[in-house]
């Protein structure tokens, strides 16, 4: 099929071409439209008790828990003061008037209880909410326009800061969007750079660069498609910016390295490209689909934030390796040997069996056991740190200390006794009396980490009615309901509503008994609860279906059955010491101040899922590459020790460029000032580099050696069915007039 593709391009090489510019001026056109249609939500499943909650008391009482939060603090004087209150009681009609607010109460509105005042009664609260999905996009706009309006407005002697939810996110979404612009700024010249030093051309430097230019507006293209069908998350732009970059690079270097290698070997132009693609060109296409099945298994995961990632992912992938496999080819057909115009760097490549990488594998193979023992033991240490992981999700602190919705949370947080902001609800559904839930609420009241139950029968707190009914609470009764038969209660914590403290309240108050049909307990911290539920349950599944398709991918590749093994546990192996690493540093906070975050103690329960799968995927992209020139040399000669020395020599310098330029990539949106998307970045710059550097460079090649010739073993039955298949990418019969491993000038500059 790829020898068929080859003489394809080859022939049509100019049609490939034009046809890609028309494909890139439509991406790029309908693409950058992709941003306007991304939400900041997804960290809820749609199917928990938690989001249960939120939809019955929107459908039973038009309510829900507060979007925003106005802190209007006052310039002179307190909130009680004759002239301020008058000015809160204005801005409070003024914020129900906006379009799209569904539901606006503010100290002033509901009677000035304590609880929406500060301790020093310079500030009072307004909470606001906007009704409809976090994706909505007249909601979306609506919420920015309050945001753009009223945050940090003065008037009346009053000054106006805006907190919660809404605005925590459309800061984050703000902030990601200027850190793709620094990152793509930093990136693209240092990637630039290197590949002038891999290749040491300016066109064939170039051409990785624009590969991997095309790839991500191609991606935003498809991602602008998947949004016209389902939610699409803001933050899996980060991955698809990288991907589309690094992965295209990557691809690119193997394409053109490869089509100079055949070049240097006596080849045309055209048989050259057409032998590019039969070979480096099947790599590619194996090596994306193992990425891709490694993303595929976040859309198992019930969070659309997760699921993002998978299409945004599995989107660049698949555009990064159909440019590689057929433009980059078509572009190579044409330029020939214009491919190495604009040299600067002059190197002679070493004969067959010389050179670094071939020393390197022969030194580690006289001493494998020592090698292999040292390196297994240097990954299992840097993994400790991971057993003391502690999970959480986003909140205020992931943004810079500059930021004023940062500022404005904290205020929340240092000011205010109260936190009424955190307040969750308890939506019961049955016909009770006011005794019975007089007794649920001081029930609920008397659990560890609640600070107050607000009900239709009054406020209670440990296990006592602390003020009667008023006027303020007849939106709890079943009155209020669309059915009649509905209460809820209003949750005050005393706790972190992100914290192991939330965690045990939450599962203390779902266990207290109640004299209703059903209760569903909602807010932050029971959704924080049920994701983490959603996400761990999945674990087992989603990894399975990664190491099963990997390892059924490398058999049908290699023929194998012992390679795929080793592969998967050196891979997961070398993952839990960067998962140690980055928990080592952003839960514990090592180095919080020279990489400017906040450490919270907690780790986000969904990075490491979503980075095991994307780092897994491109551990097996560099385990591809390199196990296929073993394989390659190992069908042409027999001898394994031969075979790992001459995979390594002829793929060591590809794979560490390649590793290089992706953490160039990565490094650059570790600059963000978002802190889990600089976790993202770090650690996935880190599993990059710890897998060439580390695993590929020293562990491949002391196992393959211990292993000897029992690593390209398969029973007979699955020997005969891996032949047939023929998917290795073995030599075709030699040919006249190619002379490999000639001394000559090396056309690929060190490559």
């Amino acid at each position: 099929m790829f020898t068929a593709l080859g003489h394809l391009v080859v022939r049509r090489r100019r049609a490939v071409i034009a046809i890609s510019l028309v494909g890139l001026l439509v991406a790029i056109t309908v693409g950058v439209g992709v941003f306007g249609r991304l939400s900041t939500g997804g960290f809820a499943d749609p199917a928990s008790e938690s989001s249960r909650a939120t939809d019955l008391l929107a459908a039973e009482f038009g309510t829900g828990g507060a979007d925003l939060v106005a802190i209007v603090t006052a310039t002179s004087g307190t909130v009680d003061d004759p002239d301020i209150a008058l000015a809160g009681g204005q801005l409070t009609a003024d914020l129900a008037a906006e379009t799209g607010t569904d539901e606006v109460t503010s100290y002033w509105s509901l009677g000035s209880p304590e609880a929406l005042r500060s301790d020093d009664a310079t500030r009072a609260l307004v909470l606001l909410r906007f009704p409809g999905a976090d994706d909505d996009a007249e909601r979306t706009e609506h919420v920015e326009a309050v945001l753009a309006t009223y945050d940090g407005l003065e008037r009346d002697d009053v000054r106006v800061d805006l907190a919660g939810g809404e605005a925590v996110f459309t800061a984050i979404g703000e902030t990601i969007e200027g850190d793709l612009a620094r990152a793509e700024a930093i990136a693209v010249p240092l990637t630039l750079l290197l590949l002038l030093v891999v290749f040491g051309s300016a066109v064939a430097a170039g051409l990785p660069v624009l590969v991997g230019m095309i790839s991500v507006f191609g991606a935003f293209f498809v991602l602008y498609l998947i949004t016209l069908f389902t939610e699409v998350s803001i933050f899996s732009i980060n991955l698809v910016t990288a991907l589309g970059l690094g992965l295209a690079i990557d691809y690119s270097l193997f394409i053109v390295s490869r089509f100079r290698e055949e070049r240097e070997r006596g080849r045309t132009v055209e048989d050259a490209v057409v032998r590019t693609v039969e070979t480096a060109g099947r790599t590619v296409a194996f090596s994306a689909t193992t990425v891709a099945i490694s993303l595929s298994a976040l859309l198992i995961f019930p969070l659309y934030f997760l699921r993002s990632f998978a299409y945004g992912g599995i989107g660049v992938i698949l555009v990064a390796m159909l440019i590689s496999v057929v433009v980059l080819p078509a572009l190579l057909a044409v330029l020939g040997p214009k491919v190495d115009a604009g040299r600067i760097i002059r190197r002679r490549v070493p004969r067959v069996g010389d050179g670094v990488w071939h020393r390197l594998a022969v030194t580690v193979m006289r001493r494998p056991i020592p090698v292999a023992v040292a390196g297994v033991t240097l990954l299992v240490a840097l993994g400790l740190p991971f057993l003391g992981v502690r999970w959480g999700t986003p909140d205020d602190r992931v943004l810079p200390e500059s930021a004023p919705v940062r500022e404005a949370s904290e205020m929340l947080r240092t000011e205010f006794t109260s936190a009424e902001g955190d307040a969750y609800p308890i939506v019961a559904i049955g016909a009770v009396d006011d005794a019975a839930i007089a007794a649920y609420a001081a029930e609920v009241s008397t659990v560890d980490g609640v600070g107050r139950v607000d009900s239709a029968v009054g406020r209670f707190a440990d296990g006592a009615m602390v003020a009667p009914v008023d006027p303020s609470l007849a939106r709890f009764a079943p009155e209020s309901s669309a059915d009649g038969d509905v209460t809820w209660f209003n949750v005050v914590p005393s706790v972190e509503p992100i914290s192991t403290e939330a965690e045990a309240m939450i599962a203390e108050v779902r266990d207290v008994d109640s004299p209703f049909e059903l209760v569903a307990v909602g807010g932050a911290s029971a959704s924080f609860v049920d994701s983490n539920e959603a996400i761990f349950s999945r674990v087992p599944l989603a990894a399975g279906l990664i190491v099963v398709s990997t390892f059924v991918l490398l058999f049908l590749m290699f023929g194998s059955l012992l390679v795929p093994l080793k592969a998967i546990v050196l891979n997961t192996l070398s993952l839990t010491a960067v998962f140690g690493f980055t928990v080592w540093v952003f839960q514990d906070g090592n180095g919080a101040d020279l990489l400017g975050f906040t450490p919270t103690g907690l780790t986000d329960t969904a990075m490491p899922i979503l980075m095991f799968c994307v780092a897994f995927g491109l551990s097996m992209d560099y385990e591809v590459f390199l196990l296929s020139r073993m394989k390659e040399e190992y069908d042409r000669t027999g001898d394994n020790d031969l075979a790992v020395a001459t995979g390594l020599e002829r793929t060591g310098r590809l794979v560490t460029a390649a590793a290089l330029l992706l953490s160039i990539t990565f490094f650059a949106f570790a600059t963000s000032g978002v802190t889990f998307i600089k976790l993202f970045g770090l650690g996935l710059a880190i599993a990059v580099l710890v897998d060439a550097f580390i695993v590929r460079s020293t562990l491949v090649p002391a196992l393959m050696k211990l292993a000897g010739d029992w690593n390209w073993w398969a029973p007979g039955p699955l020997r005969r069915l891996h032949d047939r298949i023929g998917l290795s990418e073995g030599d075709p019969p030699d040919e006249p007039g190619l002379v490999v491993g000639s001394p000559s000038e090396d056309v690929s500059a060190g490559i």
